[in-house]
């Protein structure tokens, strides 16, 4: 496609490949051909550039990196851009590019966005892209922030857009990319919502009576009030569905339908007492592994590892026990409430050695082998399937009077009665939507300045904001939040003001705070390491601190009818601990492979890596500015230098 391009004298051009590892393999694929875009005088003035631009990048830095590969490209007129390389690399790109010496960039979306890189030529590899959760198609209006790329102001006198045709996708059709590029109208959606911040400094500044007013002209409040149109058109056209079901059943006082109610309870009921029944199992189970001792003799009732074994080592954390154990199958491993009911208890118990060597098969066959002498003659509870999973049922006088109260029902024994019923459950399901519609029409007029009221609530109760609803004050914990500026705002004003974070080292500070900020890609959610994968003792207890101060919250926020804030996530609390230690950047990304999260997503790239630094840079200054322990704010300090250096540091601005 680029060697067509150039011969028809349509480069410079940028090619939107939706994925990063597609943009890196579109330039190694050129690099594997004899394609050459550049003069040698142009190669010359690339060189000069790159040299200028990186020269303040270590050697040691430059193999991880990528940097000769990507050197290589450029010389030759090509080059990949995204989020995922070094910011310093990608400047580089953006200085060639529209200088007119690299003539094409493999980029991602993100290029379309705020970065002045216009080209003569736009290439669209697809028409459909990933959203983190399916592959849609692009939007008309993703389509001409894409396209509108095509086109050098005083250079070229009209811009091309080329769509490369895929037979497995009809998006690539000529009508439908005809109606993409044709629609120029574009729907805008309003993210905005009140933060903690937000509220804190609106109090503060303005009370609530002028904040209501000033939210309330927003326009998030203005697209709520006009969503309410569709809705209430919902609530009518399920009014008249219930109206016609009602008439075939009778009216809306039908007996048939009393009784679908009642069916309806008694399923919710059995439900709601089945989930509290497996939860009283597997706080029954969390409990028991907790008192196991080192040599008890239990039966793993579930799973795999089935069968007789004898705990190496008790549980370490009550809030999740995980003893070590050794099966009679000479199997060595942490196990959950998912292995081990509890039910029977210890069946008996046996002397081991101080030190246990479970990793040496030897030392496996030789406590298997006591272990069965241990039990011989004991009396060993059979392992059945379905062992721990009985329903655990309590009497509900509830439950059992609806049933009753069923089973004496006039409709209970009448003919067609399963018909009548799903008719009925039928209504029943529309009843409900409209009930729900009917909700968002409440919630949807004045919904920011309810959420105002709602977040100061919260605030209230936990002692940043003080005093009447209609004179409400800020209090010291409340100015500290009101120098809090991040998603996680509340939390990490919470654990500034309860000393969570208190008596860490720089390292261990900036480890910890990447928690509130990072988020592991790939949909994999929120990382969670286990205690032998977190540095030092210390750190797994501010991230346990921090954990707990996030689920407390959480709860607040459910009670408050807040939406709720994100988890913390420590996928990259190892990856900034080694380089603020050692500022060795392969080390550094060698620990973000070793995470668990790493095989469920993308590896980190040196540019993630760079763009988390700076995060935490950010927040770190902010801890350091709002603290009110002056240790705190000197090891904060401390923090920013370590993590501020190498690459991090180099093409900051």
């Amino acid at each position: 496609v680029i060697a067509t391009l150039d011969s028809e004298g349509l480069l410079p051009a940028i090619t939107f490949v939706f994925s990063r590892a597609g943009c890196d393999a579109a330039v190694h694929q050129c690099l594997r051909s004899p394609l050459q875009l550049t003069t040698q005088e142009e190669r010359a003035q690339i060189a000069e550039v790159i040299d200028h631009r990186c020269g303040d990048l270590a050697d040691a830095d430059l193999g991880v990196l990528g940097y000769y590969e990507w050197r290589e490209g450029l010389l030759r007129g090509l080059a990949a851009h995204h989020a995922g390389m070094l910011p310093a690399f990608r400047h580089t790109v953006e200085e060639l590019f529209a200088a007119g010496l690299v003539k094409a960039v493999f980029a991602t979306e993100t290029l379309a966005l705020g970065i002045n890189m216009p080209a003569r030529t736009v290439v669209l590899e697809r028409l459909v892209k990933f959203n983190g959760e399916q592959h849609v198609p692009l939007t008309p209006g993703e389509y001409t922030q894409l396209t509108g790329r095509a086109g050098r102001r005083g250079i070229d006198v009209e811009g091309h857009a080329v769509v490369l045709w895929q037979p497995s996708e009809e998006t690539t059709e000529p009508s439908a990319v005809a109606g993409l590029a044709s629609t120029r109208t574009f729907p805008l959606r309003s993210s905005f919502v009140p933060s903690y911040n937000m509220t804190i400094n609106l109090v503060q500044h303005m009370g609530p009576e002028q904040a209501h007013q000033l939210l309330e002209q927003s326009f998030a409040q203005y697209q709520a009030d006009r969503s309410v149109v569709g809705l209430v058109r919902g609530i009518e056209r399920g009014t008249k569905m219930l109206d016609e079901i009602a008439a075939e059943l009778g009216g809306p006082k039908a007996p048939i339908l009393d009784y679908a109610r009642l069916r309806a309870r008694i399923t919710e009921l059995e439900r709601a007492q089945s989930r509290a029944s497996r939860l009283q199992r597997r706080q029954a189970a969390g409990d028991a592994l907790a008192a196991l001792r080192k040599g008890d003799i239990i039966n793993i009732t579930q799973g795999r590892r089935g069968g007789l074994a004898v705990v190496l080592e008790s549980a370490r954390d009550s809030d999740d026990p995980r003893p070590l154990v050794l099966s009679e199958h000479r199997w060595a491993g942490r196990i959950s409430s998912a292995d081990y009911s509890g039910a029977s208890g210890p069946l008996g118990s046996m002397s081991l050695p101080k030190r246990v060597e479970h990793r040496q098969p030897r030392v496996r066959r030789d406590l298997a082998s006591a272990l069965r002498s241990a039990v011989a003659g004991l009396a060993v509870p059979s392992r059945r399937r379905g062992d721990g999973d009985a329903d655990g049922e309590f009497h509900n006088p509830e439950l059992a009077k609806l049933r009753a109260e069923l089973r004496r029902h006039p409709s209970h024994n009448g003919p067609g009665l399963e018909s009548q019923v799903r008719q009925a459950e039928r209504y029943l399901r529309v009843e409900r939507d409209n009930a729900q519609l009917e909700k968002k029409v409440a919630a949807a007029t004045n919904s920011l300045a309810r959420t105002f009221d709602r977040i100061v609530g919260l605030l209230t109760e936990r002692g940043f904001i003080e005093g009447p609803a209609d004179d409400p004050q800020v209090t010291d914990h409340g100015r500290l939040l009101a120098r809090i500026y991040s998603e996680s705002d509340l939390l990490v004003a919470e654990c500034l003001r309860t000393d969570a974070w208190a008596g860490l080292k720089p390292a261990e500070l900036a480890a910890v705070v990447s928690a509130v900020l990072y988020e592991t890609r790939g949909g994999a959610g929120p990382g969670s390491a286990s205690a032998a994968e977190v540095p030092t003792q210390r750190l797994r207890q501010a991230l346990q601190q921090t954990s707990r101060m996030s689920t407390a919250l959480r709860a607040d926020e459910q009670a408050h009818r807040i939406a709720p804030g994100r988890e913390p996530d420590d996928g990259f609390v190892n990856v900034i601990y080694r380089w603020a230690q050692t500022g060795d950047l392969s080390a550094a990304l060698a620990a973000a492979d070793a995470h668990p999260s790493a095989g469920t997503g993308s590896p980190l790239l040196a540019g993630d890596f760079v763009r988390w630094c700076r995060q935490v840079l950010d927040l770190l200054d902010q801890v350091r500015n709002a603290a009110s322990d002056p240790e705190l704010r000197a090891v904060a300090k401390r923090a920013i230098n370590d993590v501020r250096r190498g690459v991090v540091a180099v093409d900051a601005g």
